[in-house]
């Protein structure tokens, strides 16, 4: 017999005991793996085919499978906010520019003079001028804006609600703290409204109703056309002088924005001087809306301070960060964590660990980690100045935040 004939002799043979067996046969040559997992009687055996499966994956296949992607999945839960904000500018073009106003000042100019400056004439009598905002719990920094705007406001408007825009209850902080703005009292109108506490809804849908609510309760404050009329949030302050000069100058934009230096927790750390929502208008009846978001294209440049998130208390921080129209920003419950907040607060970094909100690649790494610090505590409002030790918090080399 050849020896060909003999080795398939032998095969048939093997392959015949195997099926008496009920066992499989491989007929290629193979390793130990195969021999033990794949052409055993146990083969059956949910183990078995498990290891005949990885038996035939290449290393590459097994690696992406069991390790790139459970990575990849965890990197885009705890960092998908951060990716999509840094690729923002290849799906969002930036808003048009704005006409910025330069701004004239100094205060031993004229008035008349100041506002042949800016292209404007003089009136002969003032503008009335009514400061209206929605209030929620920045006691303080609604101390230092009405201090700072006091000499030149016809009116204060204040709408202050028993509900967040995000639906939670809270507790109306303003009559509570009434005492403390006495100074304004004779020229005061406050009102109250009730949350509507639906649950899901968009705070944004929140926010507008009470919004509209401020527009009746101007009217009730009893301002007419050709006033003057800022929309602007607590902690957006237009300086004296500028309202001053709006006041005085005749032929000014309908609706002007103001370009105010933007800080973050304190006056320690300027951000940017881009904050824009802030705005000034000549109240027309029937079409003047209180809003907040951008009304036109002109703005009038260095206008005043926007200071966002400057609390005196972590709870106050805590409270902000579930109460305000971008609480979805709190993706981790360790974020409300009050030793966390006062090491971001010290640090300048962000609250909710975001990229910065821009539209160029070039501005978004400029701005990215934390706020430099700033020393200089110039062009501040004067109250803030004058009252240094009750609002040092605010000031510079003063980040630690009372606990309650």
């Amino acid at each position: 017999m050849s020896p060909k004939m003999g080795a398939a002799k032998d095969l048939a043979e093997k392959m015949l005991l195997m099926a008496e067996q009920g066992g499989h046969y491989c007929s290629k040559k193979t390793d130990n793996l195969c021999k033990d997992c794949c052409c055993q009687q146990s083969s059956k055996s949910s183990m078995s085919r498990l290891c005949c499966v990885l038996r035939g994956l290449d290393l590459k296949i097994c690696l992406f499978l069991f390790l790139i992607i459970p990575v990849c999945t965890i990197s885009i839960y705890l960092h998908g906010q951060k990716i999509t904000y840094f690729l923002r500018p290849l799906w969002e073009k930036p808003p048009k520019p704005f006409n910025v106003i330069p701004h004239y000042y100094n205060e031993n100019v004229t008035m008349e003079h100041l506002c042949k400056l800016h292209g404007w004439g003089v009136r002969d009598y003032p503008r009335r001028v009514y400061d209206a905002v929605l209030f929620s719990n920045e006691v303080d920094i609604l101390s230092i804006r009405w201090q700072e705007l006091y000499p030149y406001i016809t009116q204060f408007v204040l709408l202050e609600s028993n509900s967040t825009f995000t639906g939670l209850p809270k507790p109306l902080e303003f009559a509570a703290n009434r005492d403390q703005f006495k100074f304004v009292e004779p020229r005061l109108t406050y009102g109250t409204i009730g949350g509507r506490f639906i649950k899901g809804e968009n705070p944004f849908v929140e926010e507008a109703y009470q919004r509209v609510a401020l527009d009746q309760l101007l009217r009730i404050a009893g301002i007419s056309d050709d006033d003057l009329l800022i929309m602007s949030d607590v902690d957006e302050i237009p300086s004296r002088h500028t309202i001053n000069l709006l006041r005085w100058c005749d032929n000014i934009p309908d609706v002007l924005h103001l370009q105010l230096k933007n800080y973050l927790y304190s006056f320690e750390f300027m951000v940017d001087n881009n904050s824009w929502r802030a705005s000034i208008h000549k109240y027309q009846t029937g079409k003047t809306r209180y809003a907040h978001y951008r009304q036109t294209d002109v703005q009038l440049a260095d206008a005043g301070w926007h200071c966002s998130f400057c609390f005196r208390r972590i709870s106050e921080f805590i409270f902000k960060m579930k109460a305000y129209s971008h609480s979805d920003r709190v993706r981790f419950s360790h974020f409300l964590n009050p030793k966390r907040i006062q090491r971001v607060i010290c640090k300048g970094s962000d609250l909710f660990d975001m990229l910065p909100e821009e539209y160029t690649f070039k501005a978004i790494i400029g701005k990215m980690g934390p706020v430099p610090h700033s020393y200089s505590a110039v062009h501040l409002p004067s109250f803030l100045l004058e009252n240094a030790d009750k609002y040092k918090f605010l000031l510079p080399g003063n980040c630690i935040r009372e606990s309650e």
